[in-house]
């Protein structure tokens, strides 16, 4: 009974004893396996970061002897800056630091340094500068570009031809994308019976229209006496299309019977009569009064709809441009205050967000008003500029009332809009001190 024990307890220390022993012999093979074993990796000299791709370590070669022995059999290469002699290394492993050679006293009394010719400036002087500058804006306020087309008669069919090739050098009527929208319309004068147009070209000052008309029943010997106009405008989907300026040609010495022939003309501003502002503004005197009044505070672009079913006025705050300098920055945070009046009493207002930093903001807001009563006789709507400013107060840029007894281009904005109600009717207008 005494015997399961203790054999059980011999076998259990014979177990033992071959694990212990086992264990030991295993790290013994794996230290003398490390020590033998021949690194596959390249590695990197520590201390100076010198890269040493070893062929094998146990094969008996020392870098310094070695490197002496295939140096006898093998042509001799000049050492670049990355191959370190071995050699030279102290016992810890460093490599002497090498010293500059400081030059001496001599040596700098005999340098001399090397002098690189220099560009002749030539003298300019700041008068020159300016009437340089001048001139140039000049003339890049007065060219308005030029306008390429050409004429022919066809006797046969007994019509007058006009080819309208392209205009170049246009000037940027939109201020924010710094181009035009381009198109002409055409007139051959002085019955102006025959009117045509092209097609507008998207965003570009150098459009190439390249259209021919063709006008009938026009005989040869009337040609002399006719004279044509051409009016290059910029469209403008808010608003009235913008007038870059014009061309007249007469043909008066011109002849057509050896064929076509090409022209080309310096577009200029368009000639505004008098007599044609006086029959186009009823009251010229109320005009010249708010443009002097409005002098110097910028426009305004609304848009205007009155619902007679509804009895709703919609008004669009579209754009402001030419806003005066507010701060000292010479910048300015515009905003639209917009006053609904009913018999000189306000009873209810809107506000447009804030554009920071812009003379020509462009807002897109729309806001809709109640009517309380039918009509818009007793009705006013006034617009407010201002400049937005957290330190102080904000100040007033412009203002601009629209109405029954507004005066000018505000009076003929009111009266349209009662004129043809459900119609979106927009204009620029003049922004009169606040």
């Amino acid at each position: 009974m005494y015997e399961i024990p203790t054999v059980v307890g011999i076998f259990s220390a014979f177990g033992l004893v071959f694990t212990i022993s086992l264990f030991a012999w295993i790290c013994c093979q794996r230290k003398s396996s490390k020590t033998n074993k021949t690194p596959p990796y390249k590695f990197v000299h520590v201390l100076k970061g010198v890269d040493i791709y070893p062929e094998n370590l146990n094969s008996k070669k020392k870098f310094g002897a070695d490197d002496k022995n295939e140096a006898k059999g093998k042509p001799v290469m000049p050492k670049s800056s990355l191959h370190l002699d071995l050699e030279k290394r102290d016992l810890n492993g460093n490599f002497p630091k090498t010293i500059p050679k400081i030059p001496s006293s001599s040596d700098l009394e005999n340098f001399t340094p090397k002098l690189f010719p220099e560009r002749e400036k030539d003298s300019i002087s700041p008068d020159s500068l300016k009437s340089t500058t001048s001139v140039s804006s000049e003339e890049k306020q007065d060219k308005l570009g030029t306008l390429f087309f050409s004429i022919e008669y066809n006797f046969e069919k007994k019509a007058f031809m006009v080819n309208i090739k392209e205009a170049r050098g246009l000037p940027a009527m939109d201020e924010q994308s710094m181009t035009s929208d381009p198109y002409i319309k055409m007139t051959i004068l002085p019955e102006k019976k025959h009117k045509v147009k092209t097609r507008v070209l998207r965003k570009t000052l150098d459009p190439a229209f390249d259209e021919t008309f063709t006008f009938y029943g026009i005989p040869y010997t009337q040609v002399q006496d006719l004279s044509l106009h051409f009016m290059i405008l910029s469209f403008d989907r808010f608003s009235r299309d913008d007038v870059i300026g014009e061309v007249l040609f007469p043909l008066s010495g011109i002849e057509l019977s050896e064929g076509r022939m090409l022209m080309n003309k310096e577009i200029i501003k368009k000639n505004v009569r008098m007599s044609h502002m006086e029959s186009m503004c009823s009251d010229s005197k109320a005009v010249l009064r708010s443009l002097l009044k409005s002098s110097g505070r910028g426009e305004l672009l609304i848009s205007l709809c009155y619902q007679s079913t509804t009895n709703t006025l919609t008004v669009v705050v579209l754009k402001a441009r030419h806003l005066p300098k507010a701060d000292v920055s010479g910048l300015s945070d515009p905003y639209v205050k917009v006053n609904l009046y009913h018999a000189k009493k306000r009873i209810s207002k809107k506000k447009t967000h804030v554009k920071k930093c812009t003379p020509n903001a462009v807002f897109n807001e729309l806001f809709v008003f109640d009517i309380p009563c039918e009509g818009l006789e007793e009705i006013s709507i006034e617009f407010l500029v201002l400049d937005s400013d957290r330190g102080s107060r904000n100040e007033i840029v412009g203002r601009l009332t629209l109405g029954a007894s507004a005066e000018g281009t505000a009076g003929e904005h009111w009266k349209e809009i009662c004129e043809y109600p459900r119609r979106q009717i927009a204009k620029w207008h003049a922004l009169c001190d606040g």
